[in-house]
């Protein structure tokens, strides 16, 4: 099932229209679509290293938009759609889970998982079902996306073609490991 939609999304990567597709898939992979966006930014990248900044951007703020759709759907229509699409992606564990994580850890929770093989789209549909702050959740999110999308332009254009199979293949590998670096380091400044 997920076959047909990677290759097409690898055609519209490749495509004039890409940019805007990058931004329409960041987007509602927020809330609904099963495919992360980084499989259009990384091919983007390669083929323009010298945009990879803007392309990050883009994956960025378009994501944190469609995060606010998901946040709406788990704040006003948890019960009709929420519900359906975590059951449908198998996440209901991963949000009861949240649920209690989210009341002791609140932004950290959002900033991790954003970053995590979590998918967002359970960030931010379980963010607008607990009704946490949106202010909050928007930072968060922010943070979150911008150190996921940006590491991953940042290893592209600093390595180039080595470093795309590698990320292509341990995506959840590259971007877990940054999420843990991350927080061990906040833990050693606040303890040490």
């Amino acid at each position: 099932m997920l076959r047909p939609v990677y290759d097409w999304m690898m055609r519209l990567a490749a495509s004039k229209n890409a940019v805007v597709a990058l931004a329409c898939v960041a987007f509602i992979e927020s809330s609904l679509f099963p495919i992360p966006p980084d499989l259009m930014l990384i091919p983007m990248v390669m083929a323009a290293r010298q945009q990879a900044w803007r392309y990050a951007a883009i994956a960025t703020l378009a994501s944190v938009a469609g995060g606010f759709l998901g946040y709406a759907i788990g704040y006003y229509l948890f019960a009709v759609l929420g519900r359906p699409v975590l059951e449908f992606y198998g996440a209901m564990a991963h949000y009861r889970a949240m649920q209690a994580a989210y009341a002791h850890w609140g932004a950290w929770l959002i900033v991790i998982k954003g970053m995590t093989p979590i998918p967002y789209k359970v960030v931010t549909i379980a963010s607008g079902a607990f009704h946490f702050p949106l202010a909050t959740f928007a930072a968060a999110s922010l943070v979150s996306r911008a150190m996921r999308f940006f590491l991953v332009a940042a290893l592209l254009y600093l390595f180039g073609e080595p470093v795309r199979s590698f990320i292509e293949r341990r995506l959840t590998l590259v971007t877990s490991a940054f999420a843990i670096l991350l927080v061990g380091g906040f833990v050693a400044v606040a303890y040490l």
